[in-house]
């Protein structure tokens, strides 16, 4: 456990209101509970010394590992191969269901399917971070950690009497540890389980394995809902699976990521915390479910921004750029000091400071999704149109002031284009549900105000020497925001105005087919440290060079960037010069603009033949 394995060597699973991170060798290293934003009970991923970790692994047997999915499911599957056996340990969380609980399930339930082997199970919480001290209550193959404020309890599977018998169950460190031998077609296993209203028991094989039949038959039930048949059917499911992961069942709220303080640079300072809705990831999965035909979740998560809506419309403030997953504005930032970052990389931050920041695109991307959904028959209701009216008309007073940007610097405000861009939308997206559903609203003014932003962007937003629209008036440092603006109909994807600016993203932002945001060399953000190349951009380029006609360009490149998902199907925030997975992961806008991309290309290919 000392050293830190790779961000890309891990999976996912989750029951819709928390989630964990399996590493490839055996290892859950992240878990909060019993919400996603809750504190860590495991948090080796920050600190393999002080985190607390739970292992199942091969003890003092050379092996190689390997994982899957279960097809159609989130059922993670770590295989451990060696000249004298194969065993396979196969994880899983049963879904909690639409009702915030504190009662979180993980199974884990070990086989050896070839030989033998000898494994070592190594169990150690570490409550709050790492920060609460807890006590143990030790039980006959069962064991409870505690704190004033929580509960763990580790469950033994009783699969076989001889194996009950033989394990080495004993304390270690503030944990327990067990060791075992496992024969062909013998299995082991144990639940974890938070907050469970029942004192700690032995678990019977045949209601754990109806647990996984459950959990299979839930998610294989949800995916047949997917109306996508394209080319990349497994690529575009497995995106969906995360997202559908990633979202608080209680709300609808779609997490930025499950994970907190993972860096975007090794040993850099931008360790942020991902856990919160952001009002624009929830805008954007609208497009990205609604173009598979999952009509409820996009609908959801609509109900879940209206609400947020309603509440600025009702104090009389902007909206903020994300919030809890409740719905909660709270996300004072705070450093974890006493955790080392991963492979060192502090320092740790919990909560997240961005959170006041102004950013004025938010309302675009909302917007943008209100109208889709609007199109799609589901038409907003009245109190929430007039809501989104205050908010309209907020717009037209405040879209031409100084904002921090989507990429959330730290370098002070600046007149954004991207920004601006977005206003624009905004303004044209409620014109247009205005004047299809016959609503109320000062259509005239928001039209007059749309068509000043058009002409503020394309004067000052155009740099006329770099031939290319830029990042901010004043610069000629190029974004790869913009490059939206042929989706969300501000340019025409052949205007030579976007040509240029696309020939001027290929030459400086593009290292073979992996996009940068922007040159922080160039515009100084207000932090030290490199940029890795974005993935959520690369997808975007994708789409940019398929509407501008380049085809063939924009498939090879979706298909290159394929070959950066990790070995189970998943994209981080970043992707390294060397091939690395970075930032917190899995990445939720990663996976959005993945299916995005492919709905866009399998359209378009379609079209062309």
């Amino acid at each position: 456990m000392d050293a830190y394995p790779a961000v890309e060597n891990h999976g996912l699973i989750g029951d819709l209101q928390t989630a964990a991170l399996v590493a490839q060798d055996g290892t859950i290293d992240w878990f909060c509970a019993p919400r996603f934003d809750s504190p860590s009970l495991f948090a080796g991923l920050l600190d393999r010394r002080k985190g607390g970790h739970f292992q199942i692994s091969p003890d003092g047997v050379d092996h190689v590992s390997k994982q899957l999915y279960l097809p159609g499911t989130p059922i993670l599957i770590t295989r451990f191969l060696s000249a004298d056996g194969v065993g396979e340990l196969v994880d899983f969380m049963p879904v909690a269901g639409d009702q915030a609980t504190d009662r979180h399930r993980l199974v884990r339930i070990l086989r050896v399917v070839r030989g033998s082997m000898r494994f070592r199970v190594d169990c150690r919480p570490r409550f709050n971070y790492g920060r609460d001290r807890h006590e143990m209550e030790m039980h006959r193959n069962c064991t409870v950690f505690r704190t004033p404020t929580h509960s763990l309890t580790l469950n033994v599977v009783r699969y076989a009497e001889r194996l009950t018998e033989t394990y080495e169950y004993r304390r270690s460190e503030e944990g327990v540890c067990v060791v075992a031998t496992l024969r062909e077609g013998e299995a082991g296993g144990v639940v974890l389980e938070t907050g469970s209203p029942e004192p700690p028991r032995a678990y019977a094989p045949a209601e754990v394995d109806d647990l996984q039949v459950e959990t299979e038959e839930f998610w294989r039930r949800w995916l047949d809902r997917s109306r996508y048949t394209g080319r990349w059917r497994e690529m575009v499911e497995r995106s969906a699976i995360t997202l559908k992961l990633m979202t608080y069942a209680p709300t609808g709220a779609l997490i930025a990521a499950p994970t907190a303080g993972l860096p975007e640079q090794i040993g850099g300072p931008r360790n942020w915390d991902y856990r919160y809705t952001w009002i624009r990831d929830a805008s954007f999965s609208v497009h990205a479910l609604l173009g598979l035909g999952f009509a409820e979740e996009a609908q959801r998560y609509l109900h879940w921004v209206s609400d947020r809506v309603q509440e600025a419309g009702e104090s009389g403030v902007p909206l903020q750029i994300m919030y809890r997953i409740d719905g909660s504005p709270e996300l004072a930032e705070e450093t974890l000091d006493h955790l080392e970052g991963y492979r060192g990389s502090a320092p740790v931050r919990i909560g997240n400071g961005a959170a006041g920041q102004l950013q004025l695109d938010i309302y675009g991307e909302m917007l943008n999704a209100l109208e889709l959904v609007d199109s799609h028959g589901l038409a907003p209701f009245h109190q929430g149109w007039l809501n989104t009216v205050k908010l309209i008309d907020w717009l037209c007073d405040n879209w031409d002031q100084p904002e921090d940007g989507i990429w959330e610097t730290r370098g002070g405000r600046r007149d954004f284009t991207y920004g601006r861009l977005m206003s624009w939308v905004a303004l044209d997206r409620a014109v247009r549900v205005a004047q299809r559903r016959g609503r109320p609203g000062d259509i005239s003014r928001w039209m007059g105000v749309r068509d000043r932003i058009y002409h503020q962007v394309m004067n000052r937003g155009f740099h006329p020497g770099r031939r290319a629209f830029v990042q901010h008036y004043g610069t000629d440092v190029l974004d790869a925001a913009l490059l939206v603006m042929p989706s969300v109909g501000f340019v025409t994807p052949t205007d030579p105005l976007w040509q240029s600016t696309l020939r001027a993203m290929d030459e400086e932002l593009v290292s073979d087919s992996l996009v940068y945001r922007y040159d922080p060399e160039a515009s100084p953000d207000g932090l030290p440290g490199s940029e890795s190349t974005f993935t959520m951009c690369t997808f975007w380029y994708v789409q940019a060079l398929a509407r501008s006609g380049r085809l063939d360009e924009a498939r090879l490149t979706f298909e290159k960037m394929l070959t950066y998902s990790t070995h189970l199907g998943l994209y981080s925030e970043e992707i390294a010069p060397n091939g690395d997975q970075t930032g917190n992961f899995p990445q939720a806008f990663s996976h959005l603009s993945l299916i995005s991309s492919a709905v866009v290309l399998d359209e378009l290919l379609g079209a062309d033949h």
